[in-house]
């Protein structure tokens, strides 16, 4: 029997969808195979040429806190920040990134392992950040579940809000993602949602409606002492829908790219790469009492160093 065009495309976006999925399954390792991870939390590699991750560092008067930059899914901390770092550098910044979530077996990228012991790799890097440049606080910035991730350490590690003073998010996972309503076919796969969470489980971690989101989010987003801004942009595809991103809480500053410059077209990955428009509006979160109007031609700032 031939079955309607309509019914046709959609059992083809299904199979695409389905097969798409499986091919991710296919690059990483199976858990019950996997050895030790090497060198968790340790600082991302080469990143010094970029002018951040410096062991010697001192921060300024004018930026007391150092500041942590914590990637996203299927990143790493040096790819991740090859614009911001030197951006905030530039601006008189101490930054350090760092690796977090590496499957043994996977190399290059991380963001995988589950987000409560990547959230124990923050708070070992945190503590050796503050160690080895005297400050009694951080700032964090992260991107995508950079953004997301840090809400676990900050909830759940003892002593953390005392350790952080503001927590920047750019294009944070907050809520989990739909990805365009692509989740739901994982209920037309058995098994596959499975496979994925154990495999990767940060994946799994990051759907909408997921018991790990649930839990983080039962009694609120924030916590108290810590600042936080959200900065998202109408176009991502990747956390979505884009405004699930926004935390809705008192004192949270949500800033949407498109109210800022209406010509902004960065997408979920460029918006932390490449978006001068959001580095400044970050670097404003980071020094509020210094900030400057962020604009269209903000992406002309070439930032100042503080002397």
């Amino acid at each position: 029997m031939k079955l309607p065009r309509n019914a046709t495309r959609i059992r083809t976006r299904r199979l695409t969808t389905g097969l798409l999925l499986a091919a991710l399954l296919a690059v990483l390792p199976a858990p019950a195979t996997a050895a030790a991870s090497a060198s968790p939390g340790a600082p991302a590699a080469a990143a010094a040429t970029g002018g951040w991750n410096k062991e010697n560092c001192v921060p300024a008067a004018g930026h007391p806190r150092p500041v942590v930059l914590v990637h996203g899914t299927f990143a790493d901390g040096t790819n991740n920040w090859l614009g911001l770092a030197p951006y905030l550098v530039q601006r008189g910044y101490c930054v350090h990134s760092f690796d977090y979530g590496r499957l043994p077996g996977v190399p290059l990228i991380g963001g995988l392992t589950p987000m409560e012991e990547s959230a124990g790799e923050l708070a070992a890097h945190i503590d050796r950040v503050l160690a080895r440049t005297g400050a009694s606080e951080v700032d964090l910035v992260g991107h995508s579940q950079g953004g997301l991730m840090p809400r676990y350490y900050l909830k759940h590690h003892p002593g953390a809000a005392d350790k952080v003073n503001a927590f920047v998010a750019i294009a944070p996972s907050t809520n989990g993602t739909t990805l365009l309503g692509l989740t739901k076919l994982l209920d037309l796969f058995p098994g596959l949602d499975r496979a994925i969470a154990e495999a990767a489980p940060a994946l799994s971690q990051q759907v909408a409606g997921s018991d790990f989101l649930r839990e983080l989010n039962a009694d609120g987003y924030t916590v108290p002492g810590v600042t936080y801004t959200v900065i998202a942009t109408r176009y991502d595809e990747v956390v979505t829908p884009y405004r699930s991103q926004f935390i809705e809480e008192p004192g949270v500053r949500n800033v949407l790219l498109q109210d800022l410059c209406p010509l902004n077209i960065s997408e979920h990955a460029t918006i932390g790469l490449l978006d001068r428009t959001a580095f400044h509006e970050t670097a404003n979160a980071l020094d509020p009492a210094n900030a400057r109007p962020t604009n269209c031609w903000s992406f002309l700032s070439q930032g100042l160093s503080s002397k």
